[in-house]
């Protein structure tokens, strides 16, 4: 089993569930997060005040999938959260040792 945690821009949510559910991944965990990478933020003017935006808004999503699921649900991932421009995010993918469902004590891939 693999984790993937994907960080996306937020106006990118909808397309990228609905993507992920058109190939099957129905189980997710959504935060709102802020934070920067190499664009370091940017300046905006409000009432003719310069303000310093260093941590921009981002949407991280959370999958734990079966390993022969996890290719699929990248390129799924990368091709519906792409915009081309600087600050599209960033995918990272972990070994998950063990799942266990609360309700029920299924293990494994059975879990999920």
């Amino acid at each position: 089993m693999k984790k993937i945690e994907a960080i996306i821009q937020p106006f990118k949510l909808d397309e990228v569930k609905e993507a992920l559910k058109a190939i099957g991944v129905d189980g997710m965990t959504i935060t709102e997060v802020r934070g920067h990478g190499r664009q370091k933020g940017h300046k905006e003017v409000y009432r003719g005040q310069e303000y310093n935006v260093d941590l921009l808004p981002k949407i991280k999503l959370e999958l734990v999938l079966p390993e022969g699921r996890v290719a699929e649900a990248i390129q799924t991932l990368t091709q519906s959260a792409r915009t081309g421009k600087i600050g599209d995010g960033k995918i990272f993918v972990y070994e998950v040792a063990e799942a266990i469902r609360i309700r029920n004590d299924d293990r494994g891939d059975a879990a999920l």
